[in-house]
């Protein structure tokens, strides 16, 4: 069952705290955190996990009542884009300054879009600051979370009422687990619905010069030589103008939901301008979230005699992290080599499908045991006893060990990697999990 990530919104005037809220959920710092009114102006998002549920956490510009700024005008629309993605948004408000007129300019944007809020008090770091957040309950939205994101207090009292607050997780139909889920994600103007229409041999997709014509994501019905496949082209957002950059960002979130939904992530990419920053974001999501992935490049009837071999190596000198993913070279205006990419997404499909004896599995490990001993600590070394295949789609194993800290990281790669060598698994991640010996499977 594909389910949607919940997309949660920290929204709220300038300098309440969102970063460092953020960077308190993320354990890391994910955001810029400084003392200084506008610091954070592009929303950054990133994933946390709360009681084994994943959540997409966005982070936004604080509210900017200079609407004859420019950089006022594109934070203003991000934050709308950003509620409007939604399913939840955490309305920031500051107890140390109190409340006043751009918290209820917040407020009255948030209320128009009908989304379920819940407000959060930030900056109580002692309880008289905390009880001096019942001021906030003026802006009809009930009683306030209160907590100190830069203490950590209060914040798992917060996530718990997240959790609550969230709609139930959709159900996938019986339609579409029947089908093979191919997500076309990728930076505005890369030819993604052209790639469509080529799929399809009609126009099901407005094409244009102008970027950002697809503004929904559009599911498309193939049957392919007998096998059902789903076309999720994703929207490609961006108007022209002084928010062009603003708005593109919003086109992310989107992405996002159409990987979760998908088996395989067929990410597009332009032969003039190769790898950005949105690409590496996005191609990480799809690791994280364990899905197939094929690198497409497109236009590339107008590489203007770029080697093949180079631009692959360039490709995956950026993407070391997705160097099982196949890449591909295409051009959708033309047709060329676009017949190749469905084909090849079944394959992959096949792939993650793929299911190895244990025998075999454990003579793999073996081996590669007997090829490289494996990491100690002090006077203990790391004994795998015996490993097995859990699941599919994607590929998981268990490795059942004497002391699962003493895996290293670079030992589980170099595992990973004979795993690969003798079986394949091209195109999708494989999981691999490390149990002390009697733990359940």
């Amino acid at each position: 069952m594909n389910n949607t990530t919940p997309i949660i919104a920290i929204v709220g005037r300038q300098n309440v705290g969102k970063s460092t809220l953020l960077n308190r959920l993320a354990h890391k710092n994910l955001a810029i955190t400084e003392d200084l009114p506008g610091t954070t102006r592009d929303r950054l998002f990133t994933t946390v996990s709360w009681l084994d549920r994943r959540l997409i956490m966005v982070d936004t510009g604080g509210l900017d009542p200079d609407l004859e700024s420019i950089i006022g005008q594109q934070v203003n629309i991000q934050i709308s884009l950003a509620i409007k993605e939604a399913d939840l948004v955490l309305l920031v408000v500051d107890v140390k300054a109190g409340l006043i007129t751009p918290d209820y300019e917040m407020a009255d944007i948030i209320r128009r879009t009908g989304k379920p809020v819940i407000l959060v008090a930030n900056k109580a770091d002692n309880l008289k600051m905390g009880q001096e957040a019942a001021e906030f309950y003026s802006l009809g939205f009930g009683e306030p979370s209160v907590i100190s994101a830069f203490h950590g207090s209060g914040i798992s009292d917060l996530m718990d009422r997240v959790l609550e607050e969230l709609p139930d997780q959709p159900i996938a139909t019986p339609e579409e687990d029947n089908s093979v889920k191919l997500a076309l994600v990728g930076r505005t103007n890369v030819g993604k619905s052209t790639l469509l229409n080529t799929f399809m041999g009609q126009e099901r997709s407005i094409v244009s010069n102008i970027p950002g014509t697809t503004r929904d994501a559009i599911d498309t019905p193939l049957n392919f030589n007998g096998t059902n496949v789903l076309l999720i082209d994703t929207a490609g957002i961006r108007r022209r103008g002084k928010v062009e950059s603003g708005v593109e960002k919003y086109s992310v979130l989107r992405a996002l939901k159409a990987v979760d939904r998908a088996d395989i992530v067929l990410l597009v990419m332009d032969t003039e301008e190769l790898v950005t920053a949105q690409d590496t974001h996005i191609a990480g999501y799809v690791r994280d979230t364990a899905k197939g992935i094929i690198i497409i490049l497109n236009k590339w009837d107008l590489g203007k005699g770029q080697d093949k071999a180079e631009v692959t190596q360039t490709i995956q000198s950026r993407f070391k992290f997705l160097d099982y993913a196949p890449i591909l070279f295409v051009s959708g205006k033309t047709g060329r080599g676009v017949d190749t990419i469905i084909p090849m997404a079944l394959k992959v499909q096949e792939e993650r499908n793929k299911r190895i004896p244990t025998a075999k599995v454990n003579s793999v490990v073996t081996e590669a045991l007997s090829a490289h001993t494996p990491p100690h600590q002090g006077k203990t070394q790391l004994k795998i006893y015996y490993a097995t295949q859990a699941d599919t789609n994607p590929p998981s194993f268990v490795f059942f060990v004497n002391n699962p800290k003493l895996v290293h990281f670079s030992y589980e790669r170099f595992i990973e990697n004979r795993l690969r060598e003798s079986f394949g698994f091209f195109g999708t991640p494989i999981r691999l999990t490390f149990k002390a010996r009697g733990e359940k499977c």
